[in-house]
């Protein structure tokens, strides 16, 4: 079963892509609303379908083929409601298929997210670059590229933080069960020499906060949301798939679980 939040669209029987239709963003969860959120900042009359795929969730723990095949699926639901374009909201997911996602959709933009290296490398002085990310995400070809890419490999501390996004998608984005669960993780990271953090999976933007109190404001904390939605502006000007509408645009939520999830998913897109 799939649930429906709110929004008005329809499906419309065979695929065309046209300026009118929706932009399809996919995560594993509730994580990709913080790149959502982004995206109807900058393009408000963008119409947009968001499907979280809750019930599978994590996918930072799993194999890669079964990352694979659930990602596969999700995006599938998005392109068949239509979408003009496709946002693989989800750093695990990206990392896993998004050069098996391109080739089969070649008709339509399709778009990843990555962790955030570069401005993270921009901001840093001589410190230490903490990136945060699931372990499946840690352990691929895509993520150590992207470190040798900017020649950063000892400055980068690695965290995997297995767990933190099944926290995050039971509501949990302050209080006692995410700073207990920061603490123990950074127990052994001198916090001290820290200079910039990465969030490398789109649910930790939600705890910036609690990571704040723990390295202080002047760590800067940057996640791929919004080089993504730049990325995706780019493509849709590329493809001339902006909407010609000055009206703001509908948001429809899918999630795979429940209604609850789509709910925490609104709730989310409204901090």
């Amino acid at each position: 079963m799939i649930y429906l939040y709110r929004g008005n669209y329809a499906d419309s029987g065979d695929y065309m892509i046209n300026k009118s239709k929706p932009i399809g963003f996919f995560d594993s969860g509730v994580g990709g609303i913080s790149v959502l959120k982004e995206a109807v900042k900058l393009m408000r009359s963008e119409s947009y379908i968001y499907y979280g795929d809750s019930i599978n969730a994590p996918y930072g723990t799993k194999d890669i083929d079964t990352i694979k095949k659930l990602t596969f699926k999700g995006i599938e639901f998005l392109y068949n409601k239509g979408v003009k374009a496709i946002v693989v909201a989800c750093n695990t997911a990206t990392s896993a298929a998004i050069y098996d996602l391109r080739e089969k959709y070649k008709g339509i933009p399709v778009i990843g997210i990555e962790p955030a290296v570069k401005p993270a490398v921009k901001f840093n002085r001589g410190g230490q670059i903490l990136i945060m990310a699931t372990p499946a995400t840690l352990s691929q070809s895509k993520y150590f590229n992207l470190i040798k890419e900017y020649k950063v490999e000892d400055k980068i501390v690695s965290l995997p933080c297995d767990g933190l996004a099944e926290i995050i998608e039971d509501g949990n984005v302050s209080g006692n069960v995410v700073k207990n669960y920061l603490n123990s993780k950074l127990k052994k990271i001198d916090v001290s020499s820290v200079e910039t953090i990465v969030l490398g999976c789109t649910h930790y933007p939600f705890i910036k906060e609690e990571i704040n109190n723990i390295f202080g404001p002047e760590v800067p904390i940057i996640d791929g949301s919004f080089g993504t939605v730049k990325r995706l502006s780019s493509k849709l000007l590329e493809y001339d798939l902006f909407t010609d509408s000055k009206d703001s645009g509908t948001i429809e939520i899918f999630n795979s679980k429940n209604e609850a999830m789509v709910q925490l998913c609104y709730n989310l897109l409204s901090i």
